[in-house]
């Protein structure tokens, strides 16, 4: 098996740092793809073909939920498992992220000591 890729769609370069280091430090090996805006995320995503994506949910040029269904619209893409993050969880958010391809959600901040047992579930 080859290296896995995960690629961060965030447009808080905080959250990727913070993100990249955890895996650095208790997940070394995995190459970490980044991007601040979805239009950027999507053209890195068709590009790469990474075995994750982690799409924050608010980003300033695209709904990362919009993002998500582009995606998932790509038969090359269609299968990458994506985990909405999102730090403005209303009631209804993980269904609508759900409802929109993603198979996971995660609300912000991130509980550093789950957030990588959670993640590992959608890198199998």
């Amino acid at each position: 098996m080859g290296t896995k890729s995960i690629l961060i769609i965030d447009d808080n370069e905080l959250n990727i740092k913070l993100i990249k280091g955890l895996f650095k430090k208790r997940k070394p090996g995995y190459v970490i793809l980044e991007a601040l805006t979805a239009e950027d995320g999507i053209k890195i995503a068709f590009e790469n073909i990474p075995d994750l994506i982690l799409m924050d949910i608010q980003l300033p040029d695209m709904n990362g939920l919009d993002a998500t269904k582009e995606i998932k619209r790509e038969t090359k893409t269609r299968d990458i498992p994506i985990v909405a993050l999102t730090s403005y969880a209303m009631d209804g958010d993980e269904e609508k992220a759900k409802n929109s391809g993603c198979s996971g959600y995660i609300t912000k901040p991130i509980d550093t000591r789950e957030f990588l047992i959670n993640i590992e579930r959608f890198l199998k």
